[in-house]
């Protein structure tokens, strides 16, 4: 198993993580914003993506955007094919696209949004805290990457205060190590709370 920086060579891969972004949001059924193949293919010919291959199997990827003039950038779209599942995959790619934001932006904060937990998990051991929505970028087009989100009317609604998914921060002028034990119960608190809330949604 492979984990490179993305490239343009990479672009026969773009119509399968597109794909696998979509089964992916139906079988959580959470919400994540859809990307298609053109969007995929931009962030591979621009370097800010990493991709994990299994021999030319793709297996897993991240990418990286840069909002507010290089003041943020988002670590999004991370994803693993079901073929390569339960096998933690998924944290070392998380770790390659953190490293990469890191060594091309390193003043920038690094920021995502994200319902799942073990992401969660995954951000706050690199360094990342839970935050409001009003801690990160203020960039529209950012915003509208949610459209395609099922939940998108919730983020609507609150006036982009708050959604089910948690908004988590990396600060580089922070000083804190970039790996960290995770506190367990104030995570599962949480989801209890976002799921507490998607249940509420789906019965209304």
């Amino acid at each position: 198993m492979e984990i490179l920086v993305a490239n343009e060579s990479h672009f026969k891969y773009a119509q399968a993580i597109s794909d696998t972004i979509t089964e992916s949001a139906k079988v959580r059924g959470t919400g994540i914003a859809q990307r298609t193949p053109e969007y995929i293919r931009k962030r591979l010919q621009n370097g800010n993506a990493v991709i994990a291959l299994d021999g030319e199997n793709f297996a897993g990827f991240c990418y990286i955007e840069v909002w507010g003039n290089k003041n943020f950038v988002a670590n999004s779209g991370l994803i693993v094919h079901p073929n390569y599942r339960n096998q933690g995959l998924a944290k070392k790619i998380k770790k390659s696209i953190f490293e990469l934001s890191r060594e091309k932006f390193p003043d920038a904060k690094i920021f995502g949004i994200t319902t799942g937990l073990a992401v969660m998990k995954m951000n706050y051991e690199l360094g990342y805290k839970p935050v409001t929505f009003s801690e990160l970028t203020d960039d529209p087009e950012f915003w509208k990457g949610c459209q395609t989100c099922k939940n998108f009317d919730i983020l609507t609604r609150t006036e982009r205060n708050m959604c089910l998914c948690t908004g988590m921060l990396y600060d580089p002028d922070s000083k804190k190590p970039e790996s960290k034990k995770i506190n367990g119960k104030a995570f599962t608190r949480l989801k209890s709370i976002k799921e507490t809330l998607f249940l509420k949604k789906k019965t209304k």
